[in-house]
């Protein structure tokens, strides 16, 4: 299990890459760290013209029953695995 150093190291981390992630990947990041650091996803799901906030959305509601502790521990692996990758 990541620590909560560990989670904000990571999300510092990250802002290092040198190669921007795919689409995909950083939908990952951006709900996992939803997840890990709000809980659930609240409020109403953005409407089909908001193809972006709609996408950011339905990644962080993936997560939906995640403990924090396991979002924080998948977030930092996702980020190690990025930069590992350059």
């Amino acid at each position: 299990m990541a620590t909560e150093a560990e989670f904000q190291d990571a999300s510092v981390r990250i802002k290092t890459l040198t190669a921007r992630p795919s689409n995909d990947e950083m939908l990952q990041l951006y709900g996992l760290y939803k997840q890990a650091s709000k809980g659930d996803a609240s409020g109403k799901r953005p409407g089909a013209l908001n193809m972006v906030a709609r996408a950011k959305f339905d990644a962080w509601a993936g997560y939906q029953g995640l403990s924090a502790e396991d979002a924080r521990s998948q977030y930092v692996q996702l980020v190690d695995a990025l930069l590992a990758r350059g």
